[in-house]
């Protein structure tokens, strides 16, 4: 048999997909509820990508207090590299909205397109992620995080012993993981 080619669907997934088969048992609430979850992440995945690229092209958006406007506004007033990879290893790495690094000083920035509350954990993983990846001690640096959501800036000073601790985690799990990887 022939089967139909459906190249415009290549490394797509649908939303009812055989592979993410437990819509069948859902109700119609449920499936509202999934599907605009899903529409929400796809609007967060497009605000990022746009903010990006006003960032990188140094576009300023209104000043007003809109989340989305005072992200792209700061991360261009304080020179930010936006959607930038902090590698310890193949175990440990993830990508910072946006970031500067300069006198000592290390700042990052995270947009939030969601309404649920975000931690500030995962920026303080960001920053010792940095730190491992540029040799820094927390300890000798100065450190801001920013979560950008709902209309707000919420700003943290973390102590350098958090992100310290967070490096050991780091260290020590990745060598867990590659001793597993080893007994394979």
């Amino acid at each position: 048999m022939n089967f139909n080619e459906h190249y415009n669907l290549r490394d797509k997934h649908a939303f009812l997909s055989p592979s993410k088969y437990h819509w069948i048992n859902y109700d119609d609430e449920k499936i509202d509820a999934t599907y605009f979850k899903a529409m929400a992440i796809e609007r967060g995945v497009r605000l990022h990508a746009l903010a990006d690229e006003c960032i990188r092209l140094g576009v300023k958006l209104p000043r007003n207090k809109k989340t989305l406007n005072m992200y792209v506004n700061d991360a261009i007033g304080f020179k930010m590299e936006t959607e930038q990879i902090l590698y310890y290893s193949d175990n440990a790495f993830g990508t910072a909205d946006a970031i500067v690094f300069k006198n000592d000083f290390l700042r990052i920035h995270d947009l939030k397109t969601g309404v649920t509350p975000s931690s500030m954990t995962q920026l303080e993983v960001y920053a010792a992620l940095f730190c491992l990846e540029y040799s820094k001690n927390p300890n000798n640096i100065r450190i801001e995080l920013r979560i950008y959501q709902n209309d707000e800036v919420i700003v943290h000073e973390p102590h350098p012993e958090d992100i310290l601790y967070i490096m050991d985690k780091i260290i020590l799990f990745d060598k867990r993981i590659e001793k597993i990887k080893l007994e394979g």
